[in-house]
């Protein structure tokens, strides 16, 4: 089962799975972070729950770009540690490109970062998701 993770509550019961991908984040600050981006993103946020436990979460937002044009953008996709490699990182993401699809979005796109280099192979060969660009970033301080 596949629920969108709407209240405070909802988003605290997630946060032991997010917490494997997103270790820098503490509890208050995560709960912070999906409040202003609902608010100010239309962030999304699922999980998908296996036995009554949440077993995968991902938090997407719809946009439109020059670039892209309409699309979602996946933010954050994790399966838990004990749960990886049983494909529920496949249905999730399946889940956001169906829901992109419904809504009238043209594509999905998302970044993973460079070490990950099991989720790149599950991107390009099972999920069947082209490497368009390189992302960049710099830390702005002050």
């Amino acid at each position: 089962m596949i629920k969108e993770m709407t209240t405070k509550e909802h988003w605290r019961e997630a946060f032991h799975v997010m917490k494997e991908l997103r270790h820098h984040l503490d509890e208050v600050n995560y709960l912070a972070l999906v409040e202003e981006a609902r608010e100010k993103d239309s962030y999304r946020l699922f999980a998908l729950y296996q036995d009554n436990q949440i077993v995968a979460v991902t938090g997407f937002k719809p946009m439109i770009t020059l670039y892209y044009g309409r699309f979602v953008w996946v933010c954050d996709l994790v399966t838990s540690g004990q749960h990886r490699s049983k494909g529920y990182g496949e249905k999730l993401l399946s889940f956001v490109e169906n829901w992109a699809m419904e809504h009238g979005y043209e594509s999905v796109a998302l970044s993973s970062g460079l070490q990950k280099k099991e989720a790149h192979r599950f991107y390009l060969e099972k999920m069947s998701y082209d490497q368009v660009s390189y992302v960049f970033k710099k830390e702005l301080n002050g």
